[in-house]
């Protein structure tokens, strides 16, 4: 069973159907013994880093998703999830993330060209690392494939974890893993057949490789 994580941010009945889809059992939940019980955990999320950090901080499932992560169960977050694996960012002031994957997120708006729109809107092609084999996250797919973005921050100081980039003018970070915890910046629910295939991966037990 895989569980998302509900902490009042977050496209979960979208995610929930595309885990259904793929014949998965998946449930929407608040609730720490059913997180604990999962074989899988997925934060999801979107919107502003800061009140996402501290809802989940209130409901008491940052606490639990570190937990769950420290005890190597797989662990993916998804956009402003993804962001709040990190150990901080700068989206209107400085707010503490999980810390579960060293680096912060900072704002794309100095870094892309100018008539980049900010956010970054659409779909862009996946770029893997050159000095290394694809992630098994990736097992399904190949470089070049498109996701679709929605995001105005991106995650820097974190090489060492990045595991996909795509290009918005200099390459951005898209996708991040450390050990059993992993990252997209994109989302694999709203990315067709593509991002079907990421989330098949993710759920077999050789994504743990």
């Amino acid at each position: 069973m895989i569980a998302i994580v509900d902490y009042g941010v977050g496209n979960l009945f979208s995610l929930k159907s595309s885990l259904g889809a793929l014949g998965m059992e998946a449930v929407v939940t608040a609730d720490g013994a059913v997180i604990r019980r999962a074989d899988k955990v997925i934060l999801p999320g979107v919107g502003a880093f800061g009140d996402a950090a501290q809802r989940l901080e209130r409901a008491g499932l940052g606490r639990i998703v570190k937990e769950q992560a420290g005890a190597g169960k797989p662990l993916l977050g998804i956009c402003l999830g993804m962001q709040l694996l990190f150990e901080q960012s700068e989206e209107y002031g400085c707010h503490r993330g999980l810390g579960l994957i060293p680096g912060r997120v900072v704002s794309m708006q100095p870094v892309v060209p100018e008539g980049y729109k900010v956010p970054h809107i659409g779909w862009n092609a996946l770029h893997f690392p050159q000095n290394r084999p694809a992630d098994p996250l990736f097992r399904y797919i190949k470089e070049g494939e498109c996701v679709y973005f929605v995001h105005s921050y991106y995650a820097t100081d974190c090489q060492e974890y990045v595991i996909a980039t795509a290009e918005y003018g200099p390459e951005l970070t898209a996708a991040v893993r450390r050990g059993n915890v992993m990252g997209t910046q994109f989302h694999p629910e709203k990315s067709g057949a593509v991002g079907l295939k990421i989330l098949q991966a993710f759920c077999e037990r050789e994504v743990e490789a």
